[in-house]
């Protein structure tokens, strides 16, 4: 690209928010480029999203498409409506992705559509399960973008495997460890381990949101069954999503969880105040990609309740073990983690805080 570049950075769900804000600082810093902030509102819950933009200093949206909650098909079918007629009127240069959410899905086509050049921020990364809707996502934005940026080794040969041609595929690193290591001290700083009532170094965390573990009531209440066994050996903070939490009402466990005694549940956090809580566990049990990451990068015990993980280099590298959704399996790595036998781990290579510097410098010599 010559001249001034204009990009238009999509977000549109929490995990979002932590990829592109580095990267947008980045790319000021590096003043290439006239930036515009594009929010689809796929997340519209005040914790779940606008709060980003106070934790993360990211500016305000120049523009928000507001498509809210809907099944698969209405969401992208509403970002690619709505996001078209941005690209017709903004007339962009580049487009920027992140993730693997459906309106990353959606704008990567529109973009495909328009011909418009599209990077994917985090490409390449496979669970190898089409049962996943975020495998779909990934698989179709990864086809359809020009330039894909990979965190980790395991990316770049995922899309070797897929016949990708090399020159598309740019090795940076782990952006979302930037935002990470940016606000590690304002995170510890807010207490946060204190507010929910726990110790730090003394309490676990617990993420839910994968439909299949919440939306089927057997698999929801097996694992209910292996963290009431859990909270009786150390308290445990579980941030519920809202799915989440209308699928313990429906289910009829709601009444169950409140009433172990060890396990506290509380709304949705804000970043800083989550990382903050994390910070300070001692053992971490989710289903959240992003998470998996986070504990590696801090060298906190991951339990990760799914089957198969996109992110294998948390698990070679790192400090992230797949134990399923079996309630022994998971109360048996529980008690490994605590007795202090659990993974160690390393942080992976180009997760140092820099990887938005280098999307930043392939987004300023590439060209199209």
């Amino acid at each position: 690209m010559s001249g001034r570049t204009k990009i238009l950075h999509v977000v549109g769900a929490r995990p979002n928010f932590m990829k592109i804000a580095p990267v947008m600082q980045a790319v000021a810093k590096a003043g290439f480029a006239e930036q515009k902030l594009v929010h689809t509102g796929q997340h519209y819950d005040v914790a779940m999203s606008d709060v980003f933009f106070t934790d993360l200093g990211m500016p305000v949206p120049d523009l928000h498409l507001a498509v809210g909650s809907g099944s698969h098909a209405e969401q992208t079918a509403k970002v690619l409506v709505a996001f078209e007629r941005v690209c017709l009127a903004e007339q962009p240069d580049l487009v920027v992705v992140a993730g693997d959410v459906n309106s990353t899905l959606a704008c990567a086509l529109d973009c495909a559509k328009l011909r418009i050049p599209c990077a994917h921020v985090e490409a390449g990364l496979r669970s190898f399960d089409l049962a996943m809707p975020e495998e779909v996502n990934r698989i179709v934005t990864d086809r359809l973008c020009e330039i894909l940026l990979t965190p980790s080794p395991d990316a770049d040969e995922n899309l070797r495997r897929e016949g990708t041609d090399p020159a598309r595929v740019f090795r940076v690193g782990n952006v979302m460890i930037d935002t990470l290591r940016a606000h590690l001290p304002l995170a510890r700083a807010t207490g946060s381990p204190a507010r929910h009532g726990v110790q730090p170094g003394a309490y676990g965390v617990l993420t839910l949101h994968r439909p299949s573990n919440v939306d089927d009531p057997a698999v929801l209440a097996g694992l209910l069954e292996a963290v009431g066994e859990l909270q009786r050996q150390l308290p445990i903070v579980f941030p519920a999503h809202p799915r989440t939490r209308r699928r313990l009402e429906e289910s009829g466990l709601a009444a169950r969880a409140a009433a172990m005694g060890g396990l506290h549940l509380c709304e949705p956090l804000g970043y800083l105040e989550f990382l903050g809580l994390v910070a300070g566990a001692k053992l971490v049990l989710t289903d959240s990609g992003g998470l998996q990451e986070e504990t590696t990068a801090l060298g906190i015990p991951c339990l990760t309740l799914r089957e198969n993980t996109e992110r294998p280099v948390t698990v070679s590298e790192g400090t992230n073990t797949l134990v399923g959704v079996d309630p022994r399996r998971i109360a048996a790595e529980a008690r490994l983690a605590l007795s202090g036998q659990g993974k160690a781990g390393r942080v992976p290579a180009l997760w140092d805080g820099h990887a938005a510097e280098r999307i930043a410098e392939v987004l300023r010599t590439w060209r199209r």
